[in-house]
């Protein structure tokens, strides 16, 4: 009976958290002298926080669930959005789409910026898949490395790009590419972006009973009628548009996507059904947690980008997996 309790009161206390956090981002505020408030907003800008609360959630959720998916898939613990490049790709996408806006070349309405991650994500998702094999395997190592390497590459292009475009949108690139949670998102990206995690999400849920059973090895899976090959392509997939969706929003976000399914995992236990629902509650958490934090901290210059909250935890929570014999 235990085992059976134990997942849910890991969902429960994710759930807690989550809830607690929502008022928080909510109800804090900054007024334009510096000084930190806690009030209901006023009608004319309430609605840019609940925007903003609505990006975060979306955005946390679709990480979460897409690092569960990539961790599940590569059978490697320290896979994740950020780290093989599919959120890079996903920007790296976006920005072309931009440049080429910029330009006159195309014309590029915000509700679309989906398309090009979307394409992005899954092009590098690709490459990592395709070279990351060894005797027609996936190699954790090798998937790593060529990961790295990928989202180095689609870096370099996206700061080539800044460089190219015109100086009024150099700013607003780099903040973007920093990551940041918009307070003023088109409702109708939006609502593109929830549909597609809320499908992303209760998709990963239907074939949880299969991710179970792929972490043996292959002959056995199949013995078990689960079709590897088909499984993977779906974790492929699913995984790149919840990056892409994620990218669309907020910009390339690290780490976010390694941390919440290993909180899950913690929390909830190594069942891939409750752990994808925890793992999409503690990457909810962990993003609107990091923005209710970027409202309390000044430094003096504005307020700091969401990025580099989640590059404070995910850097350590990262090594500190990779020094502990976790990634074995």
């Amino acid at each position: 009976m235990s085992n059976r309790r134990s997942p849910m009161i890991g969902l429960v206390v994710l759930t807690i958290l989550l809830v607690l956090m929502i008022p928080l981002r909510v109800l804090i505020d900054r007024a334009p002298d510096g000084s930190l408030g806690f009030a209901w907003p006023e009608a004319s800008y309430a609605s840019f926080r609940w925007m903003a609360l609505a990006g975060g959630m979306v955005v946390g959720v679709a990480l979460g669930v897409s690092g569960g998916l990539l961790q599940s898939m590569l059978r490697n613990p320290l896979a994740s959005p950020y780290i093989l490049g599919v959120s890079s790709g996903a920007g790296l996408g976006i920005m072309v789409g931009l440049y080429l806006a910029s330009i006159g070349r195309v014309t590029m309405h915000s509700t679309f910026e989906t398309i090009p991650a979307v394409l992005g994500a899954l092009v590098v998702l690709g490459l990592v898949y395709a070279f990351g094999r060894r005797d027609r395997r996936l190699d954790p190592v090798t998937v790593i490395l060529i990961g790295v390497v990928i989202s180095t590459m689609c870096g370099a292009g996206m700061m080539l790009l800044q460089s190219l475009v015109p100086a009024g949108l150099r700013g607003e690139f780099l903040r973007w590419l920093m990551g940041r949670i918009p307070e003023a998102l088109p409702m109708s990206t939006l609502m593109i972006c929830t549909a597609i995690t809320g499908i992303g999400l209760i998709w990963s849920i239907r074939i949880g009973r299969a991710m179970d059973v792929a972490v043996l090895p292959d002959d056995e899976c199949q013995t078990a009628g689960v079709s590897i090959a088909q499984l993977r392509t779906l974790q492929f997939v699913l995984a790149g548009m919840l990056a892409a969706v994620a990218v669309t929003i907020a910009g390339p976000i690290g780490f976010v996507g390694l941390i919440a399914p290993h909180t899950a995992r913690l929390l909830v236990g190594p069942t891939h059904r409750p752990r994808i629902i925890g793992a999409a509650l503690a990457g909810a958490v962990l993003v609107i947690g990091s923005d209710v934090a970027r409202q309390v901290i000044d430094l003096g210059h504005g307020r700091l980008p969401i990025g580099i909250f989640t590059a404070l935890i995910g850097g350590p929570v990262f090594l500190w997996l990779l020094l502990s014999g976790r990634a074995e």
